[in-house]
């Protein structure tokens, strides 16, 4: 499969030396640079693709910046025009989800001063969103890395769960343990939601102590290399009673249904009701949000996996599977894997035991 950069031009630029691409966003230039920094543009011409970077970045970018010539400038705006003049560009797609109304009257009153037309409506977004929901082999195996080590982090915490351990703890351990065992980051901001704090689906750790019967719910996640990991398990500290065995079965019971349902094809908006349709029947109105979203380059990508979105799925997607009950002010249950769409079905990345766990 051709690089990112590669892909984009072909499908924007077609070897049209008058047409460009301008990439802005932070996000987007290090999914096709593989680069972060916090300032910068990117610029692919039929030609050449540009990494721009001022002094502080420029000597890191040349030694480890893909699919791109790293560029240096003391002025971003007059280097871009620059390099536009070079390659005789006449016409350049700009990402308008990513701009302010502001900057894209900056970029689009410098162009035209030169010649330029600024192409300032969503067609580089719906190109760079269409490009990054379907996940290369190199990106999937990415994204399994990262797992692997949320996977560990998993078992790693098993024996921390006791009778007076808080969540803000049980949450700083998952952390470390990540952040020691190579993640560059957390995928997001660790989620440990014990007892009645379980029925917040996004519930921040307290220091509430977890209890005898509670359920623990940990909504986890690595970032290695650019790519995120995000999983969900909840596990009980102590014997549950009927009702809770039932919720949690309930919603396990929605959880493997999706995987047997997602297969290339089948509208995003199906598939969520196929777990919605498990949960209501005994349990109306307990599962409020969607079924799951994409993942990849950043924790919440296309599709959205839900009840809205019609979305066909498509080989070489990585979504969540993540349905849940909630029971207000007495607790909460979330089982999430990510599944990689597949010409035949769908695969599990995530390997962390699912059944209920009784500490």
């Amino acid at each position: 499969m051709k690089n990112p950069v590669e892909r984009i031009a072909e499908r924007l630029i077609a070897g049209d030396s008058q047409k460009a691409i301008l990439v802005c966003s932070e996000r987007n230039r290090r999914y096709f640079t593989q680069f972060p920094s916090d300032a910068g543009a990117l610029l692919i011409t039929a030609e050449e693709a540009y990494l721009l970077q001022d002094f502080r970045y420029e000597e890191a970018a040349g030694y480890s910046a893909k699919n791109c010539t790293v560029t240096g400038f003391t002025n971003l705006k007059e280097k871009l025009v620059e390099l536009a003049q070079k390659h005789g560009v006449k016409q350049i797609y700009m990402e308008i989800n990513k701009l302010s109304v502001a900057e894209s009257r900056i970029y689009e009153k410098l162009f035209a001063e030169h010649g330029i037309e600024t192409v300032l409506d969503e067609t580089l977004d719906n190109a760079i969103k269409d490009q990054r929901m379907i996940k290369s082999p190199e990106e999937v195996a990415k994204i399994e890395a990262a797992q692997a080590i949320t996977d560990a982090a998993f078992q790693h915490i098993l024996p921390f769960i006791k009778e007076g351990a808080k969540e803000r703890d049980l949450a700083l351990e998952i952390e470390f343990f990540m952040r020691k065992n190579g993640a560059e980051n957390v995928a997001f901001e660790l989620i440990v939601a014990a007892g009645k704090n379980g029925s917040q689906c996004h519930a921040v750790p307290s220091d509430y102590q977890v209890q005898k019967g509670d359920f623990v719910t940990m909504d986890t996640g690595a970032m290695l290399d650019g790519y995120h990991s995000d999983m969900t398990r909840t596990v009980a500290l102590g014997k549950v009673s009927e009702e809770q065995r039932k919720v949690y079965e309930t919603v396990l019971q929605a959880q493997l249904a999706v995987i047997e349902g997602v297969k290339p094809g089948v509208l995003c908006c199906d598939v969520d009701k196929i777990a919605r349709d498990i949960i209501e029947k005994d349990y109306p109105g307990t599962f409020g949000h969607g079924l799951g979203h994409g993942v990849g380059f950043e924790i919440h990508e296309w599709p959205g996996f839900s009840h809205r979105d019609k979305t066909p799925c498509a080989e070489g997607m990585v979504i969540t599977d993540e349905p849940g009950i909630y029971v207000p002010a007495k607790y909460g249950v979330r089982i999430e894997d990510m599944l990689l769409v597949t010409a035949e079905g769908c695969r599990s990345l995530t390997k962390s035991p699912k059944e209920l766990l009784e500490l």
